[in-house]
């Protein structure tokens, strides 16, 4: 009895047999082989209608009416041109038969055709005629295995689809027609003497070589287009959260402000009263505490958009009384500028006169890089409901010794921001004397127009009260 011992194989082991690590090489051969078949095999006669031109080359975006309507089909008759040639040249070969010539001028004039609706497709086409152009000639000669009409159609073909695909897909067909070109001449005689694959091969390698270069520029054109837009946008929306910021800083100026003389008009107003009830006190005592919290709040949301090289202003916040001296400012400057004001001129919310006073600001700010030399003119005009701006300034002189100055063309962006934070309306765009002009309306609720400033003490508040003439802990801007 003889015994026998078998060796089994795991799953395990059989699984690692099957599934050995590939080589580089062999995964470079397989990559290849599938863009091939992906470029030339894969829905090779699918339809592909090379779309009209957008007439916007250096020499067509000058002609106007119907021309500029014919010059957008420019590319599908300069196909058909060159498939004439291709005809044209094709007839002109000695052929077997008197209906030859007729079937060679089709061979080289379809494939070119092709090309406008099948790309690919009219590449598989020229290859398939030309052995049979070759088979109709009566003498090969030096023509061989190209007739020469069938060179000046596959040369074509091979251009116009190599610009309409792919780089890749270029290269598979130039190497498909190497290796038709190779073993054509091969099967002639085994030499290369009286063939014209080195000049189709030369002349094709070239051709593609500059299709190419044109796909890798027009790729890196739109690449770079693309990221200069992404780059505008995000510089953009930077500008904007700027501004927001910028706006959040002033007006917490603002409302600090106003806060503080709530905390310290209601910490005096029990000493201003004789006998006040306890009632009265602890109220007085709970507006001051919740002025004081809604102040530290303040402080605690503003420490998160202000900038850590930020410096809090000394001096107060301009409003419109300062107009004047902003007009002056802009005039050393070089800027003519007018004032006018309608209206019953009155005290509005610090808000708005801040932001009005910005606007111009900036509005007179572009006069100055856009249009330096130019006269403009600020307009106020106090109505019911709100205040109205209008700044206008007209064309720059010419020739005019400063030059303008762009600048980041983000000033109104900053603009639009105040007047939407209240709810206003605002258009900018061109005088029509080739200036610009500004319009602003920042509505104002008519409850508030009577109010009179809080930082004006009431009635019976003229006396001074110990202590109470300074803001307490918390209050005051410098702390913010």
């Amino acid at each position: 009895m003889t015994e026998t011992t078998r060796t089994q194989t795991t799953p395990q082991d059989s699984a690692f047999e099957a599934y050995q690590p590939r080589s580089p090489e062999f995964r470079a051969a397989m990559d290849a082989l599938r863009g091939m078949r992906q470029d030339l095999f894969h829905d090779a006669f699918a339809y592909r209608p090379l779309p009209r031109s957008t007439a916007d080359g250096p020499l067509t975006r000058r002609l106007k009416g119907r021309p500029r309507e014919y010059a957008a089909w420019g590319p599908h008759a300069l196909i058909v041109a060159v498939g004439l040639i291709a005809m044209f040249v094709a007839t002109n070969d000695e052929a077997r038969g008197s209906g030859s010539n007729m079937i060679l001028g089709l061979l080289a004039l379809a494939p070119v055709l092709l090309t406008m609706v099948r790309p690919v497709g009219a590449f598989w086409l020229s290859m398939a005629a030309t052995p049979i152009a070759t088979a109709l000639a009566t003498e090969f000669d030096d023509e061989w295995p190209w007739r020469n009409g069938s060179f000046v159609c596959h040369l074509a073909v091979l251009t116009i689809v190599a610009i309409r695909t792919r780089p890749r897909t270029a290269a598979w067909m130039w190497a498909l027609t190497a290796v038709y070109g190779i073993g054509a001449t091969t099967a002639a005689g085994g030499h290369s003497f009286g063939s014209d694959t080195a000049q189709m091969l030369f002349l094709s390698a070239l051709v593609l070589f500059g299709v190419t270069v044109r796909h890798i520029r027009h790729d890196a054109e739109q690449e770079v287009t693309a990221q200069q837009t992404v780059t505008a946008h995000e510089r953009s929306r930077r500008t904007l959260l700027e501004e927001r910021t910028t706006i959040a800083r002033e007006l917490h100026d603002v409302v600090a402000h106003h806060m503080s003389v709530v905390a310290i008009q209601a910490e005096a107003a029990p000493y201003r009263v004789e006998n006040p009830p306890p009632e009265l006190e602890r109220a007085f005592v709970t507006i001051r505490e919740n002025a004081v919290a809604a102040l530290t709040e303040l402080r605690r949301v503003l420490g998160v958009v202000r900038a850590e090289d930020y410096e809090a202003p000394d001096a107060p916040q301009p409003t419109l009384a300062d107009m004047d001296a902003l007009l002056a400012n802009v005039r050393d400057a070089g800027l003519s500028v007018d004032k006018a004001v309608t209206g019953a001129v009155r005290e509005l919310p610090q808000g708005v006169e801040l932001s009005a006073y910005r606007i111009v600001q900036e509005a007179l700010s572009n006069t100055l890089r856009h249009a330096p030399g130019a006269s403009a003119r600020v307009e106020i005009g106090y109505v019911i409901g709100g205040l109205g701006l209008r700044i206008v300034n007209g064309p720059a002189p010419e020739p005019s010794l400063v030059k303008p100055s762009p600048g980041a063309g983000h000033g109104i962006t900053g603009m639009r921001e105040r007047v939407s934070m209240l709810n206003g309306e605002m258009t900018a765009a061109p005088a029509n004397d080739g200036g610009y002009e500004v319009t602003v309306f920042l509505p104002v609720p008519r409850a508030s127009e009577p109010v009179a400033s809080a930082s004006e003490p009431g009635p019976g508040a003229s006396e001074p009260v110990p202590g109470a003439s300074e803001p307490g802990p918390g209050a005051g801007e410098g702390d913010a």
